[in-house]
């Protein structure tokens, strides 16, 4: 497994990678709000890295640097509970400084104690058009 930035070649792959598992993800959504093109409009500005796996693109994770936001964070189903989330969090913890911050709509149980399971802590509650959420900070590095 490598973890690397964004490469052009890897648009192609990730775009569809990211409305296959926002579909999958926000299932009390109505999936025709997603876009392929979206991607692109999602991640401008903001440091990705790339979970590449027999040279294919498998999961990803974009950080808005100025505010250590990590805005998103993808992983195919297929590959999703090998460690690779883990291993891009790292990555991204490697990039950034403290604290890092996110927000998680609470519907997203998995993600919800992924993040938890990694040491985020629950700093505010608050509504969204999508559903409730959580912003989670990370103080200091994982193990």
């Amino acid at each position: 497994m490598e973890i690397r930035e964004i490469k052009n070649s890897d648009f192609d792959t990730l775009r569809t990678l990211f409305l296959k598992e926002r579909q999958a993800t926000f299932s009390w959504l109505n999936p025709s709000k997603f876009k392929l093109d979206d991607f692109e409009k999602h991640i401008k500005g903001e440091l990705v890295l790339v979970a590449i796996d027999e040279n294919i693109p498998v999961g990803f994770i974009s950080i808005w640097m100025p505010n250590n936001f990590i805005h998103h964070f993808y992983i195919d189903q297929k590959y999703q509970g090998k460690g690779i989330g883990t291993l891009l969090l790292k990555a991204a913890i490697q990039q950034t400084n403290f604290p890092i911050t996110l927000k998680c709509l609470e519907e997203n149980r998995k993600a919800v104690a992924f993040y938890r399971k990694k040491g985020f802590i629950e700093k505010e509650r608050g509504p969204s058009e999508h559903g409730d959420y959580i912003l989670f900070e990370l103080p200091e590095n994982i193990n």
